[in-house]
């Protein structure tokens, strides 16, 4: 009796957090009836804004997004994954564990007072210093053209790198600590330098693991709505350079729901959310297929 008591309420659990996500999904859908039937797919598409006009496109947010949060990825997980081997297999014990706890407060900063950081100390250093130069250097290329504001997508991402690098480092370091020490020890019996057994041996033994935190850090980076909304300008425009401002949906959201008057104006904004909501799961499913399929890999080699 009391393992089908156990087995029944933690079946009870599990199906709660799919009812919740379900819920949420109804009540997002339901809620963007009149922007949905207004403008169809073609919300996806269309770059206009004006709500004065009540004329709605989400094609800038969705950009502004998508390419914070890889610009953001392609910043932190270098250096989350280069810190999480240096914890794991250089650093003293002493010192990792310091470090780890350090990281790790980090995660529980709260994102507004990321934003205020941005604000007051790294959008004066875009501005005077960092924008500058890379216009003056790289100023040929489309993604380094235009004024200096300070604010921007690149400055945007800097702030997000910096929010999921405790997640990417944490979760990596972790993995590499569970890889087995025997793992390791063939490899040095084989005359494999330190360098040689963590590439060779720990870091492949860990992919997976490395992976995921990658995946987990991407679905904070999409949805962190303050910080981002701080920094990045909130103009919503589609352009080349990464310097100048742009919008994201948890941006939008967030700015102008209360200042939606109309019905239309606050279902496009929910739609907004189903959107966001869309494209997490999107690539969280992806994640998950990704991870799968090199775990089947694996398992086939070994």
């Amino acid at each position: 009796m009391g393992d089908r008591l156990f087995k029944g309420l933690t079946l009870f659990f599990a199906l709660c957090i799919f009812a919740i996500a379900v819920a949420i999904a109804w009540q997002l859908w339901t809620n963007s009836a009149l922007s949905r039937h207004e403008f169809g797919w073609s919300f996806l598409t269309k770059q206009i804004w004006d709500p004065v006009a009540e004329k709605y496109g989400a094609l800038p947010f969705i950009f502004g997004t998508l390419v914070s949060s890889v610009l953001a990825l392609l910043i932190a997980v270098p250096l989350g994954v280069g810190v999480a081997v240096f914890l794991a297999e250089l650093a003293p014990r002493n010192i990792s564990n310091a470090c780890a706890f350090l990281i790790e407060l980090l995660a529980a900063i709260p994102s507004v007072v990321y934003g205020l950081i941005g604000m007051f100390v790294l959008v004066p250093i875009m501005r005077k210093q960092v924008q500058p130069f890379l216009i003056k250097s790289l100023g040929f290329l489309p993604l380094f053209r235009g004024p200096a504001y300070g604010i921007g997508m690149l400055t945007a991402s800097i702030i997000l790198a910096v929010m999921i690098v405790p997640f990417i480092t944490t979760i990596s370091r972790e993995v590499l600590l569970s890889v087995p020490r025997a793992q390791k020890e063939a490899a040095m019996a084989l005359g494999a330098t330190h360098w040689e057994v963590v590439r060779m041996a720990v870091v492949p033994y860990a992919r997976s693991g490395i992976y995921g935190s990658i995946f987990l850090a991407l679905g904070r980076a999409l949805g962190e709505t303050m910080a981002v909304t701080m920094v990045i300008g909130n103009r919503p425009e589609i352009t080349a350079s990464i310097l100048a401002p742009g919008y994201t949906m948890a941006a939008v959201i967030a700015n102008e729901f209360t200042e939606a008057t109309t019905d239309l104006y606050l279902h496009t904004l929910v739609q907004i959310g189903l959107v966001l909501f869309g494209i997490t799961i999107i690539v969280n499913g992806l994640a998950r297929l990704f991870l799968l399929k090199m775990h089947v890999n694996t398992a086939g080699l070994e």
